[in-house]
């Protein structure tokens, strides 16, 4: 039995791989990267199945941020072209998640530049945003800075679903990419969350100069912390930031380390974000290969995206579903796990039959 194939039942059985094996797989699979993503793929069928979620999110304020993040167009340490504006009033952010929901997203994310929420209008404006995504029958998630448990509470009491806070990049690597904030402070928001009962989004960025063992650092975290999704976005620099002359890392890099993600992470949502377009170009679709189940669809926060009837025709391509074509609840609304319909039941409603389902 080769190394891919021992960590990969091993992953399956204890997901219990650290360092050492994560090394291992990266240095296999740069060798042999289609083995490698052959083997991830099995990974993500065992507990995921044939089914691809699908997320949106507004930029719902934009700009000024007082943090130095390296990579960040809203900065407000850098001189980039983003937009700025404040906080978006809840018509305007439901109506972006009701296109998100015609575009076939289950989940829909508001995001806002800033270190923290610190007003008490910005707060009722988002409590009223999460109300009416819930009434969409969308998933409500926000991304608003650091939270403590109090804040948590209250959003989850307002109805929200899951709450995102990536960490960027591995605590040993943060001091490069940002000195404004600690680390510490990311993590803590992570735990406020999840002991508010929310569901946590986190990850970070790969090509912001880390290495593999980074990485992998990285996704140990997210293991402990023991967060339910793990975005994986890839650096697109901004002219203006410290990064804006980036060199982009090789498509085979990017899925390699989305493989050995998998392996460490095998029962957890890896969702394909920002920068897949740009860095994977043609190899785009090798992504879900490679292990990821999950999607942004539509456009980011400064950057815009693809139009969503071409991700919706790769998932289809691949053989696979999108999650709001099979487990919608019986009004309608997406269901996750722990997470009733809105009119209160469990019982999914299918709407439409599994691949399996239509051989004839």
């Amino acid at each position: 039995m080769d190394v891919i194939d021992r960590l990969q039942k091993r992953a399956i059985g204890k997901g219990d791989l650290g360092i050492e094996e994560g090394l291992a797989l990266f240095e296999e699979g740069m060798g042999r990267p289609f083995r490698l993503m052959a083997a991830a793929s099995e990974i993500r069928r065992h507990f995921k199945g044939d089914t691809i979620g699908l997320c949106g999110i507004v930029n719902a304020k934009s700009g000024r941020c007082p943090e130095n993040c390296a990579f960040c167009a809203q900065s407000s340490h850098y001189a980039t072209e983003a937009e700025t504006y404040p906080l978006k009033k809840a018509p305007e952010i439901v109506a972006a998640a009701e296109r998100a929901r015609r575009d076939g997203a289950e989940m829909f994310g508001v995001v806002t530049s800033g270190k923290r929420i610190r007003t008490a209008r910005e707060w009722a404006e988002i409590r009223k945003a999460v109300g009416g995504i819930r009434d969409l029958g969308l998933m409500p998630c926000a991304s608003l800075g650091l939270l403590d448990a109090g804040q948590a509470r209250d959003l989850k009491d307002a109805g929200l679903f899951r709450y995102h806070h990536n960490l960027e990049t591995s605590r040993s690597y943060f001091p490069q990419i940002c000195t404004t904030h600690d680390y510490e402070e990311d993590v803590e928001t992570i735990r406020a969350a999840k002991g508010a009962g929310l569901s946590v989004c986190a990850g970070g960025l790969i090509g912001l100069g880390e290495g593999i063992t980074h990485r992998i650092e990285l996704a140990l975290t997210l293991r402990q912390l023991d967060v339910d999704s793990v975005p994986i976005n890839i650096l697109h620099p901004v002219k203006g930031t410290p990064l804006g002359g980036s060199r982009p890392l090789p498509p085979l890099e990017i899925l390699v380390s989305i493989a050995v993600f998998r392996f460490l992470l095998p029962d957890r949502d890896l969702r394909l974000c920002g920068g897949k377009e740009r860095n994977l170009r043609q190899l785009l679709p090798m992504a879900f290969v490679a292990g990821c189940n999950a999607l942004m669809t539509g456009n980011y926060l400064t950057t815009s995206g693809r139009v969503s009837s071409l991700d919706h025709e790769m998932i289809a391509d691949l053989g696979l579903l999108p999650v709001r074509e099979l487990d919608l609840c019986r009004c309608g609304m997406a269901t996750a796990d722990g997470m009733p319909g809105c009119c209160g039941t469990d019982a999914p409603r299918r709407s439409q039959k599994r691949k399996t389902d239509r051989i004839a």
